[in-house]
């Protein structure tokens, strides 16, 4: 909204710092932090008396005691994150609206699913799920596909000039990376902050990557793509805000928990912004916690249905090491650690081509 203002009515030097993409993406990362906390406590009491969560089947003992906790946090996440696109984005940029429409479509199926947790005695069933999921990612793939008409190519992390056409192919693989971010973080999300942590260093590190690309000199420089993408890390770093904001209440011990409607719209708002820079390889280093979280459970699935037993004492990974003798918030944190190495891995290889 700021950045289509006129001149005469919000004054020339503000007018003009609004066409810094740098420069908002500072106001963005403030603005949705003061609001997350300006709204938290209200919003926070709301949901103690309206969305008190039930604990998750298949987990360790002690997480019964948190069915007093409540969830749906991830609404106050996507909220802020709305208000602050509108503030600050320009809106004439298509990839904003569908990376709003991800976030708002992919949530709006996490809303309906923790709602069905809270409401009745289960979520809704998993291939329920599933298909809304892939409708909306469809949606949004197809979209993009049409309208924005992005590069093709699949490029590859360290190779200065080895990518791949993939034509039409890049369809269904949008649709898979939308998909799998956004469960990937839905599982990670079982222990308080441990989802929120990655997403944070996640979000950053696309959100650099989002400003390179859509920079035509450092593009350049770097031997990346030009996606024109840069309005995208003004989004990345609303998020960040947002989330930052949201841990204040959601650290160890937890006071709410983000829920499925946070937790697949932030993954599958994570997998466009990597599709959409044409970074999308670059996806399981940095959010290798979610993807080791995501083989965990695979691996548990895989060795019970061959074997007969289980690999893990329990999946996700993060329940095997609390049954290990982790404590919740060790764990945690040494995941965060995790997290923000593989970011630093990350940037590392955009250098190295």
């Amino acid at each position: 909204m700021l950045y289509h203002l006129p001149a005469s009515i919000i004054g020339i030097k503000f007018a003009h710092l609004m066409h810094y993409v740098s420069v908002r993406i500072i106001a963005a990362l403030m603005s949705s932090l003061t609001l997350s906390f300006i709204f938290g406590g209200p919003f926070l009491s709301w949901c103690k008396v309206t969305f008190l969560a039930k604990p998750r089947e298949f987990t360790p003992a002690n997480h019964q005691a948190k069915g007093s906790v409540p969830t749906m946090g991830g609404l106050l996440i996507v909220g802020v994150f709305l208000t602050n696109t509108l503030l600050w984005n320009n809106l004439l940029k298509l990839e904003v609206w569908l990376l709003v429409g991800c976030i708002l479509g992919f949530g709006a199926i996490g809303f309906y699913d923790d709602w069905q947790k809270v409401f009745s005695k289960k979520g809704i069933p998993s291939w329920t799920k599933f298909f809304l999921q892939l409708t909306m990612a469809s949606i949004i793939t197809g979209a993009w596909f049409v309208y924005c008409q992005p590069q093709t190519h699949m490029f590859v992390p360290i190779f200065k000039s080895l990518d791949f056409n993939i034509g039409l192919l890049l369809i269904p693989w949008s649709i898979f990376i939308m998909i799998g971010a956004s469960n990937a973080v839905n599982l990670t999300d079982g222990l308080d902050g441990l989802a929120t942590g990655p997403l944070i260093t996640s979000l950053g590190t696309y959100g650099l990557i989002a400003y390179l690309t859509g920079h035509k000199i450092f593009a350049g420089h770097l031997h990346l793509p030009f996606t024109n993408t840069s309005e995208l890390a003004i989004c990345a770093a609303s998020l960040i805000g947002a989330l930052i904001g949201f841990l204040w209440y959601n650290t160890y011990p937890a006071q709410i928990f983000m829920g499925d409607v946070g937790a697949l719209a932030l993954g599958a708002g994570l997998g466009f912004i990597a599709l959409a820079t044409r970074q999308e390889l670059l996806l399981p280093i940095v959010g290798g916690i979610f993807v080791i979280e995501t083989l965990s459970v695979i691996i548990q699935m895989t060795s019970y249905k061959l074997r007969g037993r289980r690999f893990f004492l329990m999946a996700p990974i993060h329940h095997h090491f609390e049954l290990a003798g982790w404590n919740e918030a060790k764990i945690t944190i040494r995941f965060w650690i995790i997290s923000f190495i593989l970011a630093l891995i990350t940037l590392l290889f955009l250098k190295i081509r």
